[in-house]
C-alpha cells in the first residue's frame, strides 16, 4: 500500500524539521527564503507584481521566492534550514505537527473545494470511482490531493487502495504521462489539472469528498520560533496577503483572461490565461477578517487538522493524534491585518 510511502516521507523530513524549526538562528538575518507551489490565487499575483518584496524591503528584508512542484518537496526544503515560510496542504500541516514540528499555520491560501478533482483519462473505461481498481491513478504524494483521495477509497467508495496501482508523480509528471497515455486517472491542481481535463472527465473531487469527511486547504506555515523573532516582517508579509485577497474579492470580475493580474500568474506557474480564470473560480479565498474567524484560523482549521490526524491514526500511519493542534495554529497575524 503506498500509503505508507506517503507519509514515511513525511515522517523522514519531520524528524530533520523539528530541530531546525524552533530557532531562527538558522536563517539568514537579511534574508528570507519562500517556498511555495504551483496554486493558483491572489499570494502568486503578489509575489509576481512584487508587493511582498517592497513590504518586505521596508522591514529590512529581501525574499528569495523558490517554486516547488509538491508538498513533498517543501518539506525537504524546510528540513534545510533556510526556508521558514513555506505552502503546505492541511494535510502535510496535520502530519508534520504530530511529528512534534514546531510550526504554525498562519493564513488560508484558499479552501480547496472543486480546484482538485479525480479525472479519468478519455479511453480508459471509467465512468465512476468505483471503476479505479486494478487502474494506476497518479497523485502528488504529500497533498491534500492525496489525502483525499485515500479518504475517498476508505470512507466513500468503499475501495481497499490496494487494489488501485496508485503512482507518486509531481502535477508535471502527470500531464507528461497523461499525454503518454501512461496512466488511466489522476488527482490533481491547476494548472496540471486544467490541462489533464482537455482529454478527461471529473469523476469526483475534494469539495464532495471534504463533505463526506473534511474539507482541504493550502496554507501558509511559518517556523514558530523564526515568526516570534521577525515580527515586523510577519506582520508586513500579512498585510500584503491581506490586501491582495481584499482586492481580489472585491474586483473578480475585472481577473479575465488577458488581464494583468491573471497574465502575472500565468507567467510564474504556467498555464493559460482561460484556464487561470477557471481555476480560480474553483477556489475561494477568505479576507483577513474571515481568516481570523471561527470558520478558519479561529478555530475551523484545527478542527481540520484534528480530523486529518485521526484519520492518519485510523491508517495506522501515526501512533497518535495530539490532544489539541491549536499551537499549530496562529490567527493572530490575520487578525492585526483585519483590522
Amino acid at each position: 500500500m503506498l500509503f505508507k510511502h506517503h507519509f514515511s516521507r513525511v515522517a523522514a523530513a519531520a524528524g530533520i524539521v523539528a530541530g531546525l524549526l524552533t530557532s531562527g538562528a538558522a536563517y539568514a538575518e537579511t534574508k528570507i527564503v519562500v517556498g511555495y507551489q504551483q496554486i493558483v490565487g491572489p499570494f502568486i499575483t503578489a509575489i509576481a507584481d512584487g508587493r511582498f518584496d517592497a513590504a518586505a524591503k521596508e522591514t529590512g528584508y529581501t525574499i528569495d521566492w523558490r517554486q516547488f512542484s509538491s508538498a513533498g518537496d517543501i518539506t525537504t526544503a524546510l528540513a534545510s534550514g533556510d526556508v521558514p515560510i513555506g505552502v503546505i496542504g492541511s494535510t502535510g500541516t496535520a502530519s508534520a505537527a504530530t511529528r512534534g514540528v514546531d510550526l504554525q499555520l498562519f493564513w488560508i491560501l484558499d479552501n480547496i473545494g472543486k480546484s482538485e478533482a479525480l479525472v479519468a483519462r478519455d479511453g480508459s473505461g471509467i465512468t465512476k470511482p468505483e471503476d479505479l481498481k486494478g487502474k494506476k491513478v497518479a497523485v502528488p504524494f504529500v497533498s491534500t490531493s492525496h489525502f483525499h483521495l485515500l479518504v475517498g477509497m476508505n470512507k466513500v467508495w468503499n475501495i481497499d487502495p490496494r487494489e488501485v496501482e496508485i503512482l507518486n508523480l509531481k502535477p508535471p509528471q502527470i500531464v507528461a504521462a497523461w499525454q503518454r497515455g501512461d496512466i488511466d486517472a489522476a488527482y490533481v491542481w491547476p494548472p496540471a489539472l486544467s490541462e489533464i481535463l482537455k482529454s478527461g472527465k471529473v469523476i469526483s473531487d475534494s469539495e464532495v469528498i471534504g463533505a463526506a469527511s473534511v474539507p482541504t486547504f493550502d496554507g501558509l506555515v511559518v517556523a514558530k520560533g523564526w515568526a516570534q523573532e521577525n515580527p515586523k516582517l510577519m506582520e508586513a508579509f500579512t498585510k500584503v496577503l491581506a490586501e491582495s485577497y481584499a482586492d481580489y474579492n472585491a474586483n473578480k470580475a475585472a481577473w479575465t483572461a488577458d488581464s494583468p493580474q491573471v497574465q502575472s500568474i500565468v507567467k510564474l506557474i504556467g498555464g493559460d490565461g482561460a484556464s487561470t480564470v477557471e481555476a480560480l473560480g474553483l477556489l475561494s479565498f477568505p479576507n483577513a477578517d474571515e481568516q481570523a474567524s471561527d470558520a478558519w484560523l479561529g478555530g475551523g482549521a484545527t478542527r481540520a487538522l484534528n480530523e486529518s490526524a485521526k484519520f492518519l491514526v485510523e491508517q495506522k500511519q501515526i501512533d497518535k493524534a495530539l490532544d489539541d493542534y491549536a499551537p499549530y495554529v496562529n490567527a493572530s497575524f490575520a487578525q492585526a491585518a483585519s483590522k
